[in-house]
């Protein structure tokens, strides 16, 4: 059972009583005869071969409240996706699959290219933003939900508890977080690029550049990399996305820049969280020193929060320098060694596996990245961080949106 304690500049909504998943399904079906809801599930055609989807879609079927389900389907050729068109057709409420690399979309990628307002990156944030520019096409939901394809822990609770809060007409929130522990099958404590860079290193950036406002908001998220969130519809125009690694933070940052702290919520969605696992260098650990991969794995995730959270301090007014970024380093490897003692005392009073060695090579990765990303920021003052916001398609293209959906509808519908 969680506490009550609320903390930071957002307001926290626990699991306090366990509450029936079939009670929070009552509630949602009567919300949803006045917010329409739907979800959206970004996918690699690779999870469709995993062990989780299949158990995430026999939770999914069972699910009466949703009008819409938005799948992005990348890295799928013809023979895949006609096999994930079959795969997902056991769904029984509405759905589309976005087929990112198909002739259809791909050809209008190139207008918006022709524009400069295309993607620039693959990457979950593409995927997740051209779901979003479907949903508004579509205009099926009102509020909707986001998560990943590959949670092994996955249950139907988890999407009523995310939906809730953006789902009660009786509440004020437009943007609502997930969170959860991390601790895999193995009983391992998980985490690490949260744990051990993310929460230290916003800590040295308030004792480095002082407390701001938004600094302490960020901090006020008990897991702030968590892909899981659920917002309102009408948020989604504005919405300016990173295509990398940087999504859930730069999410985070333009929904503060947008809406009042008071408008923004975080929610207990799962008492255990496990999914697929990433390494320091996107390959075993042990591998050899110089096979390591710094473009990889929890490396490169590690350097793009890091760039992201840099640009959002730049757009806040602080002035960042070579200097800044050694003093930042040095504060945050400090503070990340202090968090890997009281994660390993909380790893050993809950019986969980810790490896104290693997943990203090994760934070001198991360301080590496720190030095590394700062580099990048100076060296790329004109960089361009965000895909464009779907208002500026919009003014750009009117007639785009339509046209989406109606290559979308083509690719689901038509004959094999």
């Amino acid at each position: 059972m969680a506490d009550f304690f609320q903390h930071g500049a957002i307001a926290t909504l626990h699991n306090l009583t366990d509450r029936s998943t079939a009670e929070l399904e009552a509630d949602l079906i009567q919300f949803s005869q006045q917010r329409r809801l739907g979800l959206v599930l970004p996918a690699l055609f690779s999870e469709l071969e995993s062990d989780a989807l299949p158990q995430i879609l026999m939770e999914l079927k069972q699910v009466p409240y949703l009008s819409e389900i938005v799948i992005g389907l990348d890295r799928a050729n013809l023979d895949q996706w006609l096999y994930a068109r079959e795969y997902f057709s056991r769904l029984p409420q509405h759905h589309r699959i976005l087929w990112n690399d198909g002739p259809r979309l791909q050809a209008l990628e190139r207008e918006l290219a022709v524009l400069d307002l295309a993607p620039q990156a693959m990457g979950k944030g593409r995927n997740v933003w051209y779901c979003l520019g479907y949903m508004m096409a579509s205009q099926r939901c009102d509020a909707l939900a986001l998560h990943d394809c590959d949670i092994a822990t996955y249950d139907r609770s988890l999407l009523a508890r995310l939906l809730y809060p953006v789902a009660n007409p009786n509440f004020d929130y437009r943007f609502c977080k997930g969170y959860y522990a991390r601790v895999s099958g193995d009983r391992k404590l998980k985490g690490r690029v949260t744990r051990l860079l993310v929460t230290p290193l916003l800590r040295a950036m308030k004792l480095t550049l002082g407390s701001t406002p938004y600094l302490d908001y960020l901090d006020s998220f008990r897991y702030p990399l968590a892909g899981e969130f659920a917002l309102m519809a009408h948020i989604i125009p504005g919405l300016r996305i990173p295509s990398d690694w940087g999504l859930e933070i730069g999410v985070l940052s333009e929904i503060q820049r947008n809406h009042a702290p008071h408008r923004i919520c975080q929610t207990e969605i799962l008492d255990i969280y496990d999914h697929k696992h990433k390494s320091l260098y996107g390959g075993p650990e042990d591998r050899a020193l110089a096979d390591k991969d710094k473009h990889a794995g929890l490396a490169k995730m590690s350097l793009d929060i890091t760039k992201a959270l840099f640009r959002k301090l730049a757009i806040q007014g602080h002035i960042l320098t070579q200097e800044t970024f050694r003093t930042l380093k040095a504060t945050y490897y400090r503070l990340a060694l202090d968090l890997v003692a009281v994660h390993q005392n909380n790893a050993i009073i809950n019986a969980l596996k810790f490896d104290r060695h693997e943990e203090e090579q994760a934070v001198e990765v991360f301080a590496e990245s720190i030095i590394t990303a700062g580099d990048i920021f100076l060296a790329n003052p004109m960089e361009t961080p965000f895909i464009h916001s779907w208002e500026r398609i919009q003014s750009a293209l009117p007639d785009f949106l339509p046209r989406f959906l109606e290559a979308v509808e083509l690719d689901n519908t038509e004959a094999e």
